[in-house]
């Protein structure tokens, strides 16, 4: 009985966080922050771009809002412009911000560079920031939770905040 009494109790506790869970059965454990020390950055990342990451897997299951800056709710360049202030950098708060005057990526995409696509929404424009392993967390609309997806093709350019690491 007691056995039965801690599976619940663990089963219980872990399901609030089986999105993550799969992503390290699937992934591997790079991307996970260790409790009780600060987030580690992505293998491939600076230290920023690992903080600015986790706190975007972070927002998973907030709620969209246009205009939104969090922490109640995000619109897609809300999350990706409070998930860099949360690392310590200051980027445009629009996705057409960002692309305009963030530096470009040059080779392969890495954890915290931004995707920006184009959209028919209001700001003709969505961001999404890259997470790793070919994946990305996004605000993308109304009725959409804050979401962790596969990267799409398509995108008007892709830009890394931070600097050039």
């Amino acid at each position: 009985m007691a056995v039965l009494v801690v599976v619940t109790v663990l089963a219980t506790l872990a399901a609030p966080h089986a999105r993550t869970l799969r992503g390290v059965v699937a992934g591997g454990l790079a991307e996970l922050p260790v409790i009780g020390r600060p987030a580690r950055a992505p293998a491939t990342g600076g230290a920023r771009a690992g903080r600015a990451v986790a706190f975007a897997l972070g927002q998973r299951g907030t709620p969209y809002r246009w205009g939104a800056e969090g922490p109640l709710a995000f619109d897609c360049s809300g999350l990706t412009w409070a998930a860099w202030r949360a690392a310590g950098v200051t980027i445009p708060r629009t996705a057409a911000g960002q692309l305009a005057d963030l530096p470009r990526v040059r080779g392969r995409l890495q954890p915290g560079d931004l995707l920006i696509y184009r959209t028919t929404g209001p700001s003709r424009r969505h961001v999404a920031m890259v997470v790793g392993r070919g994946r990305m967390v996004e605000a993308l609309g109304r009725g959409i939770p804050v979401r962790v997806t596969s990267i799409r093709s398509g995108w008007l350019g892709a830009v890394r905040p931070g600097g050039g690491r």
